[in-house]
């Protein structure tokens, strides 16, 4: 693959790069500094404007544009109620590891786009709600904001200017439906982590009944970078649709599992083959997931697709949180949806029918499948519970999540899930270790 600019992972490769020092040493708060007492200090609404320039989608999955999102915040004059904003931090989507990258390696880079983000949207705070699982995640974001607050870039008066704004950390405990922005703020409050009904919408009525934008941790750490080069460079590289670099962890059936920085643009079959080394033990890709479990699967075939947020509609898919799972061609897909559907019926919050019994259900009809157990209409049955569950059939996505990949398994795979009820067995062999790593 040909040579491409990068930046969200370049600090990561130094040692140490999670102090302030090395942090400094590499160019950090050098944004901080030139929006608030550079030559000519930016305004809120300036940074915005860049924001917008850039073109970035957000990366957690929704890929709404940031800049037009951090606008719906109310004009402070008219509401000057206290804002926030909650950096999603949550990152439990099954085969997503990209942020925990940012975080334990570079926090100070998440530090300081929270402080810019907060400056433009004039929040007083910013709390950056993490995964319970993440303890390393934690403790070095915690360590990278007591380090920035000795050294006057967190609190009061920051960079001796009147700009004051406090970052806080909270750490989650282990529910996947907290990535749901709503859940999120609920859980941040110290409720149960129940999705809230929309409108009204976070920026209207978020923490504690405020104003608040919820943004994800790579869109964050994206903002430094677009304040010092500018929003057009951003928006130079990547797609039309689709700008500016991605983060892309690739997990399964492959050589090289991890996460790479890489411009959108670039076909999933490059990624396979030139950055993580191709399907392992020389077999071929039966399936794959573009942006993790809730994503509709995508036939082995149909690798030659870019990776961004439109093309991958003409797949039947959508770019999620670019977390690729390859499923190697000796991979059972009933198996794979056993699992997929057991996740979803664990997490489900059990606000709404459709999500509280269908995802059992799925849970229940998959497992009776793949351990050869399965009823002459299983799969009639699995196709319309899911086409019950989404889409927008419920207060949150977590329905949708469960029934998108159960819709594509079995338009892609139909034969070979009837064959696994006709058979009353799973026809493909079940390995013992089949995980990346393992050979």
């Amino acid at each position: 693959m040909n040579k491409f600019e990068t930046w969200l992972l370049d600090r990561t490769k130094v040692a140490n790069s999670h102090t302030l020092a090395v942090y400094k040493q590499l160019g950090g708060y050098h944004a901080l500094a030139k929006v608030l007492t550079g030559a000519k200090p930016m305004t809120p609404a300036e940074v915005i404007n860049e924001m917008k320039l850039s073109e970035i989608r957000g990366r957690g999955g929704a890929g709404f544009p940031t800049g037009m999102k951090w606008t719906f915040m109310p004009d402070p004059v008219k509401d000057p109620r206290p804002r926030y904003l909650a950096i999603n931090a949550d990152e439990s989507e099954p085969g997503t590891c990209k942020d925990r990258v940012l975080m334990e390696k570079d926090p100070h880079g998440l530090v300081e786009g929270a402080l810019i983000a907060c400056y433009a949207m004039r929040a007083q705070a910013a709390y950056i709600y993490v995964r319970g699982e993440y303890r390393l995640s934690y403790q070095r974001v915690q360590a990278a904001i007591d380090e920035a607050r000795a050294a006057g870039l967190v609190g009061k008066n920051i960079l001796g200017t009147d700009f004051s704004c406090e970052v806080h950390m909270h750490k989650g405990a282990g529910a996947y439906i907290c990535g749901e922005e709503t859940g999120l703020m609920e859980s941040l409050e110290g409720k149960r982590g129940h999705p809230r009904p929309k409108p009204p919408f976070p920026a209207a009525f978020g923490l504690w009944g405020q104003p608040t934008t919820v943004n994800n941790v790579e869109t964050i750490f994206n903002v430094p970078f677009i304040v010092l080069r500018g929003g057009a460079w951003h928006a130079s590289i990547g797609t039309k649709g689709s700008k500016g670099n991605f983060l892309c962890g690739i997990s399964g059936h492959v050589e090289k599992p991890g996460v790479y920085e890489l411009p959108f643009g670039v076909t999933a079959r490059e990624i396979v083959e030139q950055v993580a080394g191709g399907v392992w033990k020389g077999r071929k890709c039966k399936a794959w997931f573009p942006g993790g479990s809730s994503c509709a699967m995508v036939k082995g075939e149909d690798l030659d697709v870019v990776l961004d947020h439109d093309s991958l509609k003409t797949k039947g898919s959508s770019l999620g949180t670019a977390a690729m799972i390859i499923f190697d061609d000796q991979t059972s897909i009933a198996r794979v949806m056993e699992i997929i559907a057991r996740f979803y019926d664990h997490e489900s919050c059990g606000q709404c029918s459709q999500c509280r019994e269908g995802t059992q259900w799925l849970s229940q009809i998959f497992h009776r499948i793949a351990t050869g157990h399965g009823q002459e209409d299983d799969v009639a049955t699995i196709e319309s519970l899911a086409k019950g569950m989404a889409p927008g059939k419920t207060i949150c996505a977590l329905s949708d999540a469960a029934a998108i990949p159960t819709l594509s398994a079995v338009r892609l795979f139909k034969d070979e899930l009837l064959e696994c009820v006709r058979q009353k067995r799973d026809p493909i062999p079940y390995p013992r270790v089949e995980y990346a790593g393992a050979h």
